[in-house]
């Protein structure tokens, strides 16, 4: 297995992958339910490889690794400490899983890498000139920070009967339905946000601290400044309109905290040993890094198609970018 099997390197030694980025059969016209339901349960789909996967590790996060409600009503610095130690040990074993393999062993070297430069060591656009060292200061610093912020929030209005909480005898149908949707409402939710910060007024003070990461890794995906942190974890807002499980708000959260990282691994392809690899699904969002001004959403719903800010990886979509952008210029 070879990169020449799914793609090829331009002359500056970018790789681009043959396959371009598309939608699932989901928002079509004429409508395809049978289409649509096989892509649902397929090996890429909905479910797999990772949605179904942070489903799992947010219900194994309240149910097993979470102190219960009734302690967040009053939360001590004990409860507070050992719910950021719960969540950064999610983001450490996650994020570092894949840095070690890709970046620290180089396992596969530039194999499947759209950018063939490593990141940045001596770069004084980065906190202490290392773009690793500084994507991990800002994930643990204030991501993990933030994000453990906005779960205590809303179990302490739960807890103290300000929300509506539910439980899942007699709300089976209810919770799992919602927590099988959380990737949907991420989707939109995501996208909103991401071109709100992409305005002019935010983009410089908030936006350009991640955007520095023009070549990501893994460590990119939660690298924000913490005003777009505050706009990211903000999804688990939902739950302060809807009936909710407390284990909603932890699902919602990991899924934000955890899905950056295949998203900005800069590779197409993760080599599984042998000749087995998978596909990262990172490429839509590389070309984010790379161009700013394309695919804000990452995900099923065809937003960027339907606002025209869809770059599939073409030559085409290259030059119709370009031409928006000249454009937009003169106006």
């Amino acid at each position: 297995m070879s990169e020449a099997d799914f793609g090829k390197r331009d002359d500056k030694g970018h790789y681009r992958p043959a396959k371009r980025v598309g939608y699932p059969p989901v928002f079509v016209w004429p409508v395809q339910p049978l289409r649509a339901l096989r892509w649902v349960f397929a090996l890429p789909g909905y479910f797999l490889p990772w949605n179904l996967f942070y489903v799992a590790v947010g219900l194994l996060a309240w149910f097993v690794l979470s102190p219960p409600l009734e302690a967040y009503a009053s939360p001590d610095p004990l409860t507070v400490g050992l719910v950021y130690l719960r969540n950064a040990a999610l983001v450490a074993l996650y994020y570092g899983a894949f840095h070690l393999r890709l970046y620290t062993a180089r396992a596969q070297g530039t194999a499947f890498k759209f950018n063939p430069r490593w990141p940045a060591t001596k770069s004084a656009k980065f906190l202490f000139g290392n773009q690793n060292l500084d994507n991990i200061f800002l994930t643990f610093a204030s991501g993990v920070t933030i994000w453990t912020a906005f779960e205590i929030g809303l179990l302490w209005l739960a807890a103290q009967g300000y929300l509506s909480v539910i439980t899942v005898e007699g709300n089976w149908v209810y919770f799992i339905a919602m927590v099988l949707l959380v990737h949907l409402w991420r989707d939109l939710h995501f996208y909103v946000i991401h071109r709100l910060i992409h305005v002019r007024a935010l983009y410089p003070i908030v936006h350009r601290v991640h955007h520095r990461n023009i070549n990501p890794g893994p460590w990119s995906g939660l690298a924000m400044h913490p005003l777009e942190h505050l706009f990211y974890f903000s999804c688990a807002l939902l739950y302060l309109l809807l009936p909710f499980h407390p284990a909603f708000v932890i699902v919602v959260l990991v899924h934000a905290g955890l899905s950056p990282a295949p998203g900005h691994l800069g590779f197409e392809r993760v080599r599984a040993g042998g000749s087995r690899s998978f596909d990262a699904d990172a490429y839509a969002h590389y070309l984010h890094h790379k161009h700013f001004e394309c695919n804000y959403a990452d995900g099923i719903l065809p937003l960027d198609r339907w606002f025209g800010t869809f770059h599939d990886g073409s030559e085409e979509a290259e030059q119709r970018l370009r031409a928006r952008l000249r454009e937009r210029g003169k106006g």
